[in-house]
This record gives structure tokens, C-alpha cells and sequence, in this order.
């Protein structure tokens, strides 16, 4: 005889024996979101850091190291040479680098009552000093041509005399390699002569020719003359 079969209670799903899917199950897809924040952390953690190690950590490490500043500091002064060298040597350098001075003239000024150095601070300044004199000289002429309006041979016997001392050998290294208009100075000193003395312009053209003026060539004088009233 059959068993008469049971009727399910009122409200409730028939029961079956069917499994849900895994991925269907609400714990599968928490665990795939853990997964994911904790690789995404290990992401980031790389990129700010080198090998597992913690950003604050490699800021401490780098600040420890020594700074090139530190590598290309000045050395120490040689405790062995007096200040006064030292100081004369600093004196000397600027001498030469801002005032384009000669090495004769840089030791008649350390040693002049201006600077008051000794005969021996000054002279180990000019040992030491690394200066380029012939680049100095032709410095020192191009400002003779450029604010003074000097002729060619003015500009020599300017560098050699007792106020500059440079060598004759400076001195033509100068006057070779210096680019000036003699002309241009020429007229630009007749026109000072015009303005300030009025002469006249044969007077000034003996003036600017005179062994005792300023030496310009007749060619150079010349063309003064010929532009003095443009």
C-alpha cells in the first residue's frame, strides 16, 4: 500500500536538494573585495617605498645622507700661512678680478697706505694670485677706449705707465686684440674739446694729432674734423 505522501505546510517553498553556485554566495564576494583592497595596498606601498619599506623610514635614511654642499664646501685654511697672507691674497684677487690691475700695480697697492700690508703678505699674494695679466691689460684698454675716448698709442702709454705698470709686452698684447673704433674716439674726443674749451677745429686737429695730446693718427684726426658738426 502507498504511504500517502506529506503536503507541505502552508506558506512555505517545497524543499529541494539543490546547492546554490559558490559565486552566487553572499561570502564569496566579501572575501574577493578583501582580496582586492589588501593587493591594491601592497600596490601603493611599492610605489612610495623601495622593498616593503615604509615611506617615513626612507625620508629618515635619505636625510641622513651627505649633501653634495657639504662634499663641495671650501677646504679649511692651511692653519700653516699667516692671516695676513691669506688676507693679502683675498685683496689681490679682487684687485685683479674687478679692477683688472697689474701684477705690479696689485703689489704697490697692497703695500700702499691704503691696504698697509707687509712687503711679505704682498708678496706671497703675488706668488699665489692665479691671474691672467695679459687679459687684464686688454680689459683695462677697452675701458680707456670706451669711457675715455683714448687714440691707439694713448692707450699703450697708458698701460705702461706708472699708474697702470703693465709690461710692454701686456701692453701690445692689449692694443693687438682690442677691437676699437679710433675714429669714432677721434671725433668724440673733438667734440669734447669743441664743448667744453671752444677751440677751433684746426686747433682741435692739431690737438688730437699733438705728440704731447692724444695721438691720434692725421686719417683718424682728419675725420674728426670732417664729422665734427653732424
Amino acid at each position: 500500500m502507498n504511504e500517502p505522501q506529506s503536503s507541505p505546510v502552508a506558506g512555505m517553498p517545497p524543499q529541494t536538494n539543490t546547492k546554490k553556485p559558490v559565486w552566487k554566495r553572499w561570502w564569496f564576494w566579501v572575501i574577493i573585495v578583501v582580496v582586492l583592497l589588501a593587493i591594491a595596498g601592497i600596490g601603493s606601498g611599492a610605489t612610495n617605498g623601495t622593498a616593503g619599506q615604509p615611506q617615513s623610514q626612507q625620508q629618515a635614511s635619505a636625510s641622513s645622507e651627505p649633501s653634495d654642499s657639504a662634499e663641495s664646501s671650501s677646504p679649511e685654511p692651511d692653519p700653516d700661512v699667516p692671516v695676513e697672507y691669506t688676507n693679502a691674497l683675498k685683496s689681490a684677487e679682487n684687485y685683479s678680478d674687478l679692477m683688472h690691475m697689474s701684477q705690479q700695480g696689485i703689489y704697490n697697492q697692497l703695500t700702499s697706505e691704503f691696504d698697509q700690508f707687509s712687503a711679505e703678505a704682498a708678496q706671497y699674494a703675488i706668488d699665489n694670485l692665479q691671474a691672467d695679466y695679459k687679459a687684464n691689460a686688454l680689459a683695462k684698454a677697452g675701458e680707456y677706449s670706451d669711457t675715455m675716448h683714448l687714440s691707439r698709442q694713448g692707450i699703450y702709454d697708458q698701460l705702461i705707465s706708472e699708474f697702470d705698470q703693465f709690461t710692454d709686452e701686456e701692453a701690445q698684447y692689449a692694443i693687438d686684440n682690442l677691437q676699437a673704433d679710433y675714429k669714432a674716439n677721434a671725433l668724440a674726443a673733438a667734440k669734447n674739446y669743441q664743448d667744453t674749451m671752444a677751440m677751433s677745429p684746426e686747433a682741435i686737429r692739431d690737438q688730437l694729432v699733438s705728440e704731447y695730446g692724444n695721438k691720434f693718427t692725421q686719417e683718424e684726426a682728419d675725420y674728426a674734423i670732417a664729422h665734427l658738426n653732424d
